[in-house]
């Protein structure tokens, strides 16, 4: 017998309730109860930062967080990123403006991770966005791309 729990979690600004398994992952619970499929699952052992989401504002891995423990927290996705008028966030903008992605797969969690990236403050040069942003990886090597997006919007942000 399966048991479940019952949990309320609040993403990007909505209160959703949910009876899940307590094993249930966050990812799991975006993807699979919530339909908010933005956040995507690659390795699922993460390793490769596709499921990047924020949790109070620090980047998580859905992938290796159980979704009990983001109750009583707020959760970002890249759903939630653009506002509501459907204005792109400056980061999702940058990205469009210099074709930071190919297939586009990593491209949500490059995005969140970028994010926080900039708010981190570890925008200083290009070699520091890519050490901040190593655990993001993008197979079809659009980096330098990426690279460049992220140091767009960190001088637009400043």
């Amino acid at each position: 017998m399966t048991r479940t729990i019952n949990l309320r979690l609040d993403i990007n600004g909505a209160s959703h309730a949910l009876a899940v398994d307590p094993r249930v992952t966050l990812l799991d619970a975006l993807r699979e109860h919530l339909a908010l499929t933005g956040t995507k699952k690659g390795c699922d052992h993460g390793q490769c930062g596709a499921c990047t989401v924020h949790i109070d504002g620090r980047r998580v891995l859905a992938c290796l967080t159980l979704a009990a423990q983001a109750e009583g927290r707020q959760v970002t996705t890249i759903e939630g990123l653009a506002a509501a008028d459907g204005t792109l966030h400056p980061v999702q903008a940058a990205f469009l403006e210099h074709d930071a992605f190919q297939c586009g797969y990593c491209t949500p969690g490059q995005i969140m991770s970028a994010v926080a990236c900039i708010r981190e403050g570890h925008t200083g040069c290009d070699g520091e966005i890519r050490e901040y942003m190593s655990g993001n990886l993008c197979r079809c090597g659009a980096h330098n791309s990426i690279v460049a997006a992220v140091r767009k919007a960190a001088e637009m942000a400043r």
